[in-house]
């Protein structure tokens, strides 16, 4: 209860603190891809995502001190990693039957070169797109009304997420003590952040002024990152008790943030103002 008090204090006075803008950033693109979606990223700077070759086939990647990595789940065409944790347990999604044609979505736990299938009973499509390290997951689920809802998932029992009064629910981050953050789509359409305390409660996250706000990873310090669109276009950010920290890739057309570590690095990926391609980037913070 008390963490949840100091979480909603934060909150609230970081909505009303200036915006600012002081990240350096890396691009990424992975060798002879189409594009490049990082996706995650943990404290030792380990990133995954997805990578198009030029076959359009979506594969999945890490990137550790420099070198890729492809990760594919064994026997299936597209896999797209979405989270890492600081063990290096990688969890995504992949798909069943051929291009335009898949007949269902699964979400997988990577974790020391092994695969697991990880499916919400039920439903067709499950992916997970954050771990910590107890082993949390969390991610999204597709019902057969064709309605998305959040999910936790722990010691093999899954936890439907809806936030109250929502049409649509999505569940995108967690960190170590539990807290999950993702969007919820309202009765007018409109996309906002939220933030699942641990005790279950939901904080809505809207960056003051945009259209269209969308949470997508939280560190175990509580900083949020995600995207939100207002009148300029589309803008990744960071959320601390400082307030929000925009980011704009230079030379993006948009930029969208998807993953935080301990240290406040995100990765993303933007559109690339030229090409129109997506691709990758960390912003790091200045020491």
């Amino acid at each position: 209860m008390l963490r949840r008090k100091m979480l909603t204090t934060f909150l609230a006075m970081a909505m009303f603190a200036t915006a600012v803008s002081a990240q350096s950033i890396t691009k990424i693109d992975v060798p002879g891809a189409v594009t490049t979606a990082p996706q995650g990223i943990n404290s030792p700077r380990e990133v995954v995502g997805t990578f198009t070759g030029a076959d359009g086939v979506t594969h999945g990647f890490l990137l550790s001190d420099g070198t890729f990595t492809d990760i594919n789940v064994p026997g299936h065409l597209q896999t797209a990693p979405r989270g890492i944790n600081e063990r290096g347990d990688i969890v995504g999604q992949y798909d069943d039957g051929p291009i335009g044609r898949q007949t269902s979505t699964h979400g997988f736990l990577l974790r020391k070169g092994e695969f697991q299938t990880i499916d919400f009973p039920g439903v067709a499509f499950t992916g997970i797109f954050g771990i910590n390290n107890h082993g949390q997951m969390t991610g999204n689920i597709i019902d057969n009304a064709r309605i998305n809802h959040g999910f936790l998932h722990e010691d093999g029992t899954f936890t439907q997420i809806d936030v109250p009064r929502a049409s649509q629910t999505f569940a995108f981050g967690i960190n170590e003590v539990g807290e999950i953050v993702g969007s919820y789509i309202d009765g007018q359409g409109v996309s906002h952040g939220y933030m699942r305390t641990d005790d279950g409660s939901f904080i809505t996250v809207d960056v003051p002024g945009a259209t269209a706000t969308a949470a997508r990873g939280i560190s175990n310090r509580g900083s949020i990152t995600g995207q939100f669109t207002d009148a300029s276009g589309t803008h990744a950010f960071v959320l601390t008790s400082r307030g929000f920290t925009t980011i704009d890739v230079p030379g993006a057309a948009a930029t969208f943030g998807r993953g935080i570590n301990e240290r406040g690095d995100v990765a993303g990926n933007y559109s690339d103002a030229v090409t129109r391609r997506t691709r990758g980037f960390v912003a790091t913070k200045p020491k």
